[in-house]
This record gives structure tokens, C-alpha cells and sequence, in this order.
């Protein structure tokens, strides 16, 4: 008797992020599955799949935030509660998808008594069934290591990289901190058609501090130029208003900031509304309310390269081939 056996991609999002899905779902022409998620008067949560995954390749996404109706520590749980359901419901594997990692600021001990909280997160995911995962642009490359399984860690460069290609000539390509040189440096190498530079900026955070930082100096020529400083997110603002400030003063002619994760938080908004920035250009890895969709932000979609990376696990090909090499 002989037995073929068809592979099934199954992919399912928590409430989060639903828009992302849709379209990475759009991408690689499948319909969302529905985890049939209820939430009880007490705020605990449930889901029970509305069909069967058993046997299926399970890829389970949310983007960890918060929003009015829930925190980012609920994202995060509601993501652990849909993987353990497809664990017990027989998926052959599950992968986690986050397009934005939370607590990956939180991944050393900076002083004495902290958490390692990103290695926490990780952790969570694998005891709750997940045997993959797949995020973009995490804060610091070692988060891989913290996760007992393959991650494949992608990045938005690409997607980045085009605007500039289509919207720029010239640039300096400048990094926020020296943590962020080799990304900005190599940002700077792929837009050398464009007549790309480089420069960073010096900055500090005082000790104790969190979401202070004070920019000192530029190292690098900015005079007369325009100046696009990248990082892998906008929380607050601080480093990206007091970096452009300086590079105005350096005597930039132009400033745009880029992002791959706009988490806005806090005085973020009003901070970019009255900062020397021209543009702000963000993906989509995390939603924006209408109420802080300003005039300046500009959001590209993510969800391609998503949809690409999802489907090269699915077909168990190369996804580092996706970037040429470039997603670590």
C-alpha cells in the first residue's frame, strides 16, 4: 500500500495585529485560520481552531504591543495560549512569528539585579510548543541564541533600502549610536549607486536612566547634505529628535529618520511633529492608530518579505538567500 502525504500550511494571528496578517496572508494566497479566540469577563483567554491542524505546518503570528483594550504582556500571552493550543491540537510544527519582539531591549544585565527578560520570552515560547520562530530586526543579534530552536531573523533593509533608491540622491547614511554602525554601514554599502556616506553619532545615557539618551557629537561629513538616520525602532523619540537636532546643527540640509519598528510611545508624536525631521518612514511591524498618523510618517509594508520567509520554512529552502546573507 503505498501513502502520499500532502504538506498543509496553516496560518493563524492573534488581535494585535490583524491588518499584517491579512495582507501576509494575501501574499501567499492562503485564507487566515480562525483561532476562535474568546476572552472571559475576568480577562483570561481562550481559543479552540474552528478546524483541524493535525498533521499541518503551523505558523502562529502576532506583533507584540499594547493598545487601550489590552497590554503588550497580554499579546504575549494570548501568542503562548494559540501555540499551546496547536501543540495539544497535533500540529506536525508551529512556528512563532513576531515581527516585533517584545522585551528585546531587556537581553543583559546592564546593572546589577536585572532581568534577561528577552531570554525569558523565549523560553515561554519554546515550553508553550513552539519549535521555530521567525522575527525582524531584533534589538541585538545575540536574541537568536536565547531560543532553544532555528530563528530566523529577518530584516527590513530592503524594503528601507528601496524608498531611499526611489526618494534620494546622495544621502549620508547616519546611525542613531555606535550599537547601530555595522547596520547603518551596511545600508550605506547597498545604496552605493546612490552616492551613499556614512556617520554616527556619539551619544550617552546617563546611568539609571531609561529612554534618556544625550547625543554629543557627529563623526562624519554631514555639511550640506541630507542625512537619514536609521535605527531598528522609535519608542519615545529622545535619541532620534536629539540626534537629528545635532545633525541640523552640524549643518544638514535635510533630516529623515528610518525605522523598521515605529512603537511611538509615551510624548513620541509631539516629539516628531516639532523635530527638524522632513519624513519619518516606518513599516508596518506594528499598527498606527489613526491619532498618531501624522503628516510626516510614512509606512511600507513589511508584508512581502514576511510571506516570503514563511513560505521558504514552509518549503524548507533558504531564507537567508531571501537577503543575500544579511539577516544576522
Amino acid at each position: 500500500m503505498e501513502k502520499f502525504t500532502t504538506k498543509r500550511m496553516t496560518l493563524l494571528t492573534g488581535r494585535t495585529h490583524p491588518a499584517l496578517a491579512n495582507e501576509v496572508a494575501a501574499n501567499l494566497g492562503i485564507e487566515l485560520g480562525d483561532p476562535g479566540l474568546i476572552q472571559f469577563a475576568n480577562g483570561e483567554i481562550r481559543t479552540r481552531f474552528t478546524e483541524s491542524i493535525r498533521g499541518s505546518d503551523v505558523f502562529i503570528m502576532q506583533t507584540h504591543c499594547g493598545n487601550d483594550e489590552q497590554s503588550i504582556n497580554d499579546s504575549i500571552m494570548e501568542q503562548l495560549i494559540m501555540i499551546d493550543t496547536a501543540y495539544r491540537a497535533s500540529a506536525k510544527r508551529i512556528t512563532a512569528v513576531c515581527p516585533f519582539y517584545g522585551y528585546a531591549r531587556q537581553d543583559r544585565k546592564a546593572e546589577g539585579r536585572e532581568p534577561i527578560t528577552a531570554r525569558l520570552v523565549a523560553d515561554l515560547f519554546k515550553a508553550a510548543g513552539a519549535k521555530r520562530m521567525v522575527s525582524i530586526d531584533l534589538h541585538s543579534g545575540q536574541i537568536q541564541g536565547f531560543f532553544d530552536g532555528p530563528v530566523d531573523h529577518l530584516t527590513a533593509m530592503p524594503v528601507l533600502e528601496d524608498y531611499v533608491r526611489t526618494h534620494a540622491d546622495n544621502p549620508v547614511i547616519v546611525s542613531p549610536d555606535a550599537g547601530r554602525i555595522k547596520v547603518a554601514e551596511r545600508m550605506a554599502q547597498h545604496l552605493n549607486d546612490k552616492g551613499a556616506d556614512l556617520a554616527f553619532i556619539y551619544k550617552r545615557r546617563p546611568k539609571g536612566t531609561a529612554n534618556v539618551a544625550e547625543a554629543k557629537e557627529v563623526i562624519g561629513d554631514v555639511d550640506g547634505r541630507l542625512c537619514i538616520l536609521t535605527d531598528d525602532m522609535i519608542d519615545s523619540g529622545g535619541t532620534i529628535v536629539t540626534a537629528a537636532e545635532l545633525l541640523m546643527q552640524r549643518g544638514a540640509v535635510e533630516v529623515w529618520a528610518m525605522a523598521t519598528h515605529g512603537v511611538l510611545s509615551g510624548p513620541a508624536i509631539d516629539r516628531l511633529k516639532n523635530a527638524p525631521l522632513d519624513r519619518v518612514v516606518l513599516t508596518n511591524t506594528l499598527p498606527l492608530p489613526p491619532e498618531k498618523q501624522i503628516d510626516k510618517i510614512e509606512v511600507l509594508s513589511i508584508a512581502p518579505i514576511i510571506a516570503e520567509a514563511i513560505d521558504a520554512v514552509f518549503e524548507d529552502t533558504s531564507v537567508s538567500e531571501i537577503f543575500r546573507g544579511d539577516n544576522v
